[in-house]
């Protein structure tokens, strides 16, 4: 009989564990989930206006998955110089799932644009969802190889590397990638001639950048390339950013052992948000991405965009669909990008006290004002932590 108790006690013990252990890994469940879009199957054609006179940036997409900040940071950058026609293009005319926290529906499917009859001037390959060699989508590879010809530039962002290196357009050209990540692309690709501590490759009108925050110095890069140092300073005045060419050096630092720790012990011990972020009309691009990716990287309970209608569309003209609303989901805190434009409505669903907004009078990068807000909530370790994830460095 005193068996059984202890057998008892040992299972019940062991059940709790298990069970407490499963919702305190929530933030890692989370970190890894992409939501699925259950929404309507049919969309306006909307898209920004195609100027004849003006050269073409493409933004591969790849609608299983896009790393958000790898996508939107270009887009916004080549945007706003004002001399660029800029399009998402996405094998299907569907909403793309961004990692992390919103969908995107792209411009046009490969066929479409294939129809239009436009040359790309640039093509920029972020991380999209394949993870290894096996997994690549060949009919994104073939494309890109279709619209590649000598006199286009290409940028392979972060993790784009993967599918970068399968077109073999980069084979004996400098080829980099994220800190994190470098060695395992490395060896499954080993044409290319790999390189890092490096922020921003370029050879001839080969680009790459290191991991996902690097996707701001690419975009510049190429801005100087094409237009001058002017037109580049102009733009990165914009969003308070250095020059590239005063910050080439990069340290490709990976996630370590202790780093993992560190992440653990946040996850089962510390406090994991429930993170919201609003989409309004008119959201600046970059900074949207910006929050979003970083703010996953602490491993929060949950990361969230909402949004009081179905879509929303951006300042250069991008249509974006949140995961939720805010009806069903209660955050504790919500990132507001422009609070003097918070609708009445906002207030009557969430509590003042968890709006988080942005000030636009301080001339800060918005990922150092991301870290800065970070290191006051977890500390400096692991807001160390968030930029090896971010390559950072």
């Amino acid at each position: 009989m005193k068996n059984n108790k202890v057998t008892y006690c040992i299972l019940l013990i062991t059940a709790m564990t298990t069970i407490w252990l499963f919702h305190a890994c929530a933030p890692v469940r989370e970190f890894t989930r992409w939501k699925t879009f259950n929404g309507p199957s049919t969309f306006s054609d909307q898209r920004p206006g195609f100027d004849s006179t003006k050269k073409t940036v493409l933004l591969i997409a790849d609608n299983e998955g896009t790393e958000i900040f790898d996508l939107m940071a270009p887009y916004y950058l080549f945007s706003a110089t004002g001399m660029l026609n800029v399009y998402v293009v996405a094998p299907k005319k569907e909403p793309i799932i961004m990692r992390k926290g919103l969908f995107l529906l792209p411009h046009f499917s490969f066929d479409e644009f294939d129809s239009t009859g436009i040359n790309a001037r640039v093509i920029v390959i972020p991380n999209l969802s394949a993870m290894d060699a096996r997994h690549q989508n060949p009919a994104i590879i073939n494309w890109i190889k279709k619209h590649y010809h000598d006199t286009t530039i290409m940028l392979s962002v972060c993790d784009g590397a993967l599918t970068a290196a399968a077109t073999g357009i980069y084979d004996g050209k400098p080829l980099t990638a994220h800190a994190s990540d470098f060695n395992a692309i490395r060896k499954q690709y080993d044409k290319p001639l790999w390189v890092n501590n490096i922020r921003v490759t370029h050879s001839g009108n080969l680009y790459s950048t290191a991991g996902v925050s690097n996707a701001t110095d690419g975009a510049l890069s190429i801005i100087d390339t094409l237009f001058g140092r002017q037109t580049m300073l102009r733009v990165s005045q914009l969003i308070h950013h250095a020059p590239p060419a005063e910050q080439m050096a990069h340290k490709s630092i990976p996630i370590s052992f202790s780093n993992k720790i560190t992440i653990g012990r946040k996850v089962l011990f510390g406090k994991n948000r429930q993170v919201g972020v609003l989409l309004q009309d008119g959201a600046n691009e970059l900074e949207l991405a910006a929050i979003l990716d970083t703010y996953n990287r602490t491993f929060p309970k949950s990361l969230e965009s909402v949004a009081l209608k179905s879509s929303i569309t951006t300042a250069y003209g991008l249509t974006l669909l949140p995961t939720t609303s805010l009806d069903k989901f209660h955050p504790d805190e919500l990132h507001v990008l422009n609070p003097d434009k918070l609708p009445a409505k906002i207030t009557s669903l969430v509590d003042r006290s968890v709006v988080v907004s942005y000030d636009r009078q301080q001339p800060l990068y918005i990922i150092d004002a991301c870290l800065d807000r970070i290191n006051r909530q977890y500390g400096y370790s692991y807001t160390d932590v968030v930029k090896r994830l971010l390559d950072y460095n």
